[in-house]
């Protein structure tokens, strides 16, 4: 069974609102936002097949309204107190407004003397005295041990903590979490984000499992990273639980080449975007349609021997991907993200992506370039394409695109995919010369709060980038690259002098 403690110390993420709620004894329940990353615990609890007991620890401040109740009326959950600066009458209070048998106890301690001011505690209370005749048992008392998860996972990561809540399980420990942490970490408290290995070890809401969100100024915007893959219809419960995880706005494309949106919602808005799409009917048609230009760089490859051919996912393949993305920090002339990585993360992320198909261009035993095909439903994406740079006049990226279409026309794949075009001229014109088009779709953007609908009036939800008219963004484009190359050249220079002062220590 996995047993869980949750510590409701305050009631809203935010932590300014909470502070000023607890300084000016404000209790104020039933508001949308209350509770609002404790109501998200407890569905995902409510919604897991596997075997769970929640204790539950409310403050004075964070008294369960009807909506919270109504997400614990199952056997999984508990309500307990978290003794904040009165004991009995704060159990007392808990158990008129749940109608609940209290059980428990915990106590809220503070540490700084500025949060005992806060919680209206004397200064020498870092906890509350608990009088002797106090009838609610200590959950501090109980015989099996405890483990903080929030901190596991902001100090050892979620790969790990998910490896040592499996453990914990078997083992009948008790992990606790706060709320507060479930999606941000804190370096203070070093707690959090609980969210990922909570979802893991529940097995729940595998509907946003490619759904990542983030932040352009204040407002988050959520988006499924698989939306070329798969035909996206967004219901009410999807949108509604997106909205209960912190989205503002979700976004995703329509995916004309397959499948076209039926009956769109009026309040969704359309914006105009585009995608690189090569139409593969076989081999030989792609070939006759590319200039001669470009045939002659694919017969340039195989004269300069340049041998090409899908290859395994192993640790050889991880490693000559690793040599290529190390070999130079500037590639068509701004900083390469990947410049820095370590072997070790290049092949985790090789290895993790199982429906893909790797193409390598080698010289004798070298790796030369690669290309990586991810395969979605109708469709096929080029996902990586890249080539030693000291290479470069062998034409290594046109032999990798020919084996790649080849690929797509064994495997019946009709549509090839290779990112946008309109943000850099010179590999917009490769992608051009290789037969792919550029093929209008539209992306719309779904207001899921207040917020979200004023900031797509205010045209806040879409990049810089896709807003400037191309007569105004290719002139920019240049000292785009020089604050990025120039950034990539001042992390460098401190990275060895940093290499070179822990030397001398």
């Amino acid at each position: 069974m996995i047993k869980l403690r949750i510590d409701v110390d305050y009631p809203y993420a935010s932590r300014v609102k909470s502070f000023l709620c607890v300084a000016f004894r404000i209790k104020r329940t039933g508001s949308e936002s209350y509770l609002g990353l404790s109501r998200i615990i407890a569905q995902m609890v409510n919604e897991s097949s596997k075997q769970v007991k929640v204790y539950w620890f409310f403050t004075p401040y964070t008294t369960p309204d009807r909506r919270m109740l109504d997400l614990l009326n199952s056997e999984k959950h508990e309500v307990a107190l978290h003794v904040a600066t009165d004991p009995f009458k704060e159990w007392k209070t808990l158990e008129k407004k749940t109608n609940c048998k209290i059980e428990y106890y915990t106590i809220h301690g503070t540490q700084r003397v500025a949060a005992r001011l806060l919680w209206g505690r004397k200064l020498s209370h870092a906890r509350v005295p608990i009088p002797p005749d106090f009838p609610l048992k200590s959950f501090h008392d109980r015989p099996e041990l405890t483990m903080s998860l929030d901190r596991d996972r902001y100090l050892n990561g979620y790969a790990e903590v998910v490896k040592q809540t499996q453990d914990w399980i078997q083992q009948g420990v008790i992990m606790t979490l706060h709320p507060d942490w479930l999606f941000k970490a804190s370096k203070k408290t070093q707690r959090g984000p609980t969210y990922d290995a909570l979802k893991t070890m529940l097995d729940v809401d595998s509907d946003l499992e490619t759904v990542s969100i983030r932040k352009s100024l204040s407002v988050q915007i959520a988006r499924d990273f698989r939306e070329y893959y798969k035909t996206i219809n967004p219901t009410k419960a999807f949108l509604a639980k997106l909205q209960t995880r912190g989205a503002d706005i979700f976004t995703f494309i329509e995916r004309k080449w397959y499948h076209p949106a039926i009956n769109p919602s009026p309040e969704w808005i359309k914006t105009q975007d585009n995608i690189a799409l090569l139409e593969i009917k076989d081999y030989q048609t792609w070939w006759n349609n590319i200039g001669k230009k470009t045939r002659n760089m694919v017969r340039k490859a195989e004269k300069d021997n340049i041998q090409v051919s899908i290859v395994p996912q192993t640790d050889k393949l991880a490693e000559g991907i690793w040599k290529i993305y190390n070999e130079t920090p500037i590639r068509q002339g701004r900083a390469f993200p990947h410049y820095g990585e370590t072997r070790e993360n290049v092949a985790a992320n090789m290895y993790v992506e199982k429906n893909s198909t790797y193409i390598g261009a080698y010289i004798g035993e070298e790796l030369a370039g690669f290309i990586q095909i991810l395969h979605g439903d109708n469709i096929a994406i080029l996902s990586n394409i890249l080539a030693m740079q000291k290479h470069w006049d062998k034409s290594v990226n046109n032999a990798l695109i020919a084996k790649a279409v080849e690929v797509c026309a064994e495997k019946n794949e009709h549509w090839l995919m290779y990112g946008r075009i309109g943000n850099h001229p010179s590999l917009d014109r490769f992608k051009e010369n290789n037969g792919f088009t550029k093929f209008p779709i539209t992306r719309y953007y779904i207001p899921l709060t207040s917020k979200g609908k004023l900031a797509i009036k205010l045209r806040l939800h879409q990049e810089l980038k896709d807003t400037l008219p191309d007569a105004i963004k290719y002139p920019l484009l240049p000292t785009v690259n020089w604050v990025s190359r120039t950034k990539m050249r001042a992390k460098i220079a401190l990275k060895k002098d940093n290499q070179r002062d822990l030397e001398k220590s």
